[in-house]
């Protein structure tokens, strides 16, 4: 399996090859430079490992949420790529991202993910490792203020930036189930590539066509009092 990995949705910016079970990765947390650095990191990748885009199986593209212009910058990028060559995209959360790199790190199994989303929400989603290490969602990913953040009965780690915005608030929330906390945990192309790769295998790719960002927000850009 050959599979192109894209992640612009925050601060950072990453773009990551997955070829038969070993990731090579570009990584480089560069505010606003988005556009600069990820067409060069693809370049870089796909000359080194001497492969043309006709030879990827599929695009792996962080899907959001995050940034509105990150998230874009991605999916521009990734279909692009999929459109020319003539290849389906696998769409990852970019939640289930910083939660698989807390996992690929830590012995923790439960991470509460959490995003700063601004106008006083987070983006927010459980995820659980399973069996082979990746991470599962459990229940929904949502845009909520914090202080109403909805949680399995599991005790965990507190993962992500939304930890570092809002860290009092959610542990107040979640009182004696949070273990740990770590807010310096951001998306990493390498993680879209692991999740892309089994999704990739059980049948989850699409056509570029459906291959949509996920803003969890259903108007990006509503003033707080018409939510």
């Amino acid at each position: 399996m050959k599979l192109l990995a894209v992640e612009t949705s925050t601060d950072a910016c990453s773009a990551a090859l997955f070829i038969d079970g070993e990731i090579r990765e570009k990584f480089e947390l560069a505010p606003r430079e988005h556009t600069k650095l990820i067409l060069p990191m693809i370049d870089s990748l796909m000359a080194d490992a001497q492969l043309r885009p006709q030879q990827l199986d599929a695009v792996a593209l962080s899907r959001g949420p995050g940034s509105f212009t990150g998230v874009r910058i991605a999916t521009g990028v990734a279909h692009g790529i999929a459109f020319g060559a003539d290849i389906p995209v696998v769409l990852v959360s970019t939640l289930a991202a910083i939660a698989q790199d807390f996992f690929n790190r830590r012995p923790e199994d439960v991470a509460f993910t959490a995003m700063d989303a601004r106008m006083n929400e987070i983006f927010w989603g459980v995820y659980q490792r399973n069996a082979l290490g990746l991470a599962v969602l459990r229940g929904d990913e949502a845009v909520t203020p914090a202080g109403e953040a909805l949680y399995p009965e599991l005790k965990g780690a507190g993962v992500g930036s939304g930890w570092a915005v809002h860290g009092e608030i959610l542990t107040a929330r979640l009182g004696t189930r949070l273990q740990s906390i770590d807010s310096e945990v951001w998306p990493r192309a390498t993680c879209i590539a692991q999740l892309g790769a089994y999704d990739f295998a059980n049948g989850l790719a699409v056509p570029v066509e459906q291959a949509m960002p996920v803003y969890l927000r259903d108007k990006v850009a509503k003033k707080q009092s018409e939510r």
